[in-house]
């Protein structure tokens, strides 16, 4: 008898997962989750779950280290609970950015987190853009790594701001990210030059590239402070860019960022994905929120049916290229 798909949202970002749920046209698995008075994290799955297709959806977001040890203990339930095949929908990935061994006695806690979900019997890791592409290899299990610039680069098709546009990463270990972004608009791309940037943003040095006359979209996978993404505008505008658009996967928006980044009158628009929440008390009119929801739930869609996934990395709107 063919295993069934079965989903679980856990407490990050529920909303994502009932999303996720509803694309699919299937109720989220019930799960118990509950707190002793110490904090320690108690869950119970509530639906036979044996020999099924199990995805549990959620980031390892918000309260960072909780949003793991949930993640870790539902996967030790259903492993005991006998489910057929066990994938890990993570969203957005926490500990991501610990990805090297930059200083001395420093961890590579990316690579720590990857061990600990293949030790906990995990089958099978699906992420949309991972801080770098090379976290893949972290992990001994499929690693489907989807990524949100299709979505993001509609946004802009949609609304008729094509032309005169030029891509640009905030800093170099950006540039990949902004070269594949620009390459689905059809548009130049350059970089922030950002040890200049955030000493002397009106410094012709701070950018390289061509800016001048043009829309400006600052392309990265996080925003977490907002101090980065300020900092780029305020350089592309004094580099004679007409105006700067902002478009981020993952609004991480720590401490004041959301309200700095709402009232920064160099940045037009900020469009981000929902592959985290954003909290009500930091929700702006200049926010726009992309949902990442049928993305995952095809992509869900095509693990379970052993489809190739590749077609979801493409633009509807990329424009063909004559020779």
């Amino acid at each position: 008898m063919e295993s069934q798909i079965k989903l679980l949202g856990l407490t990050a970002n529920h909303e994502l997962a009932n999303a996720v749920a509803e694309e699919l046209h299937m109720p989220l698995t019930q799960l118990d989750i509950k707190r002793f008075a110490d904090g320690e994290i108690y869950e119970r799955i509530l639906e036979s779950i044996r020999g099924d297709d199990v995805y549990v959806i959620a980031p390892i977001a918000e309260e960072v280290n909780d949003a793991f040890m949930e993640m870790m203990i539902v996967v030790d339930a259903l492993r005991r609970a006998s489910a057929g095949q066990i994938t890990l929908v993570i969203p957005y990935l926490g500990y991501a950015r610990q990805d090297r061994k930059a200083k001395s006695r420093e961890p590579i806690t990316a690579k720590m987190v990857a061990s600990l979900i293949e030790m906990n019997g995990v089958d099978r890791v699906v992420s949309m853009d991972l801080h770098a592409a090379q976290l893949q290899g972290f992990f001994d299990i499929p690693v489907d790594h989807l990524q949100a610039a299709p979505l993001l680069t509609d946004y802009f098709y949609s609304r008729n701001l094509t032309d005169d546009l030029v891509v640009v990463s905030p800093d170099h270990t950006g540039a990949g990210r902004a070269r594949k972004f620009a390459d689905l608009l059809g548009a130049p791309w350059g970089i922030v030059n950002d040890n200049v940037a955030m000493s002397d943003p009106t410094s012709a040095d701070a950018i390289v590239g061509d800016v001048k006359g043009r829309r400006a979209i600052i392309v990265d996978d996080i925003v977490d402070t907002g101090y980065r993404v300020q900092m780029t505008a305020k350089a592309l505008l004094a580099n004679g860019a007409t105006e700067v658009y902002v478009a981020a996967t993952h609004p991480v928006l720590s401490g004041q960022a959301a309200e700095n980044l709402a009232a920064d009158k160099n940045i037009e628009r900020l469009i981000f994905t929902d592959t985290l929440r954003i909290p009500e008390e930091k929700q702006s009119s200049k926010f726009t929120t992309l949902s990442v929801a049928p993305l995952f739930a095809e992509a869900i869609r095509r693990i379970h049916e052993h489809k190739q996934i590749d077609v979801l990395l493409r633009s509807n709107n990329k424009p063909e290229v004559k020779l």
